[in-house]
């Protein structure tokens, strides 16, 4: 896939398991990362006019989203849709979420890379998705095992990206009121 201009009335952000007691295993600097990462792209997706869903691995188990981040889902009125599966796109409710948005670019966040974050991009690529996987917007357990799922998701075919380039690709030029709302995200 190339590194198309991103509009981001044509992309979703998916956030894959952005749970508390997942959360709580993370190393505190990909912690800190994806949490400013997430909140930067869900309130530029807000700002801007891109949609949002977000999946839950078995949340009796792991919890619910991180509080804010779900926030911010829940001022897009994004669904949460709850999984087994390690792919989101083996769930018929977030596969079903996804096609009624109708948007062809999806920028992917979450834990843990080189599970079910690897797992959930390589099957949208399959889908024919341009998939967009900004490095401070994803965590493992390990930082190893993060650079490989990084690795594996850009082998299938995701641009790897940071959350300050898709943010700055959205708002398209400097100068405008838009530019200055957008980057004091990210400050």
């Amino acid at each position: 896939m190339s590194a198309l201009r991103l509009d981001p009335k044509e992309c979703a952000v998916l956030v894959i398991d952005a749970q508390e007691r997942l959360f709580s295993v993370m190393p505190e600097l990909a912690g800190s990362d994806l949490l400013r990462a997430g909140n930067a792209l869900l309130e530029g997706a807000y700002l801007l006019g891109a949609v949002a869903i977000a999946t839950e691995q078995y949340p009796e188990k792991l919890g619910g989203t991180l509080t804010p981040i779900a926030e911010k889902l829940d001022s897009l009125n994004a669904p949460r849709i709850p999984k087994l599966d390690f792919s989101a796109c083996r769930e018929g409710a977030f596969i079903n979420a996804l096609a009624k948005t109708e948007r062809r670019s999806v920028i992917v966040l979450g834990m843990e890379t080189h599970i079910c974050v690897f797992q959930t991009v390589r099957d949208l690529c399959i889908r024919g998705y341009n998939v967009h996987v900004p490095i401070d917007g994803v965590a493992s357990r390990r930082d190893d095992h993060r650079q490989t799922g990084l690795e594996l998701c850009r082998a299938a075919g995701a641009v790897i990206t940071t959350a300050e380039t898709i943010l700055f690709d959205w708002t398209v030029r400097a100068g405008s009121e838009t530019f200055k709302r957008v980057s004091k995200l990210i400050k």
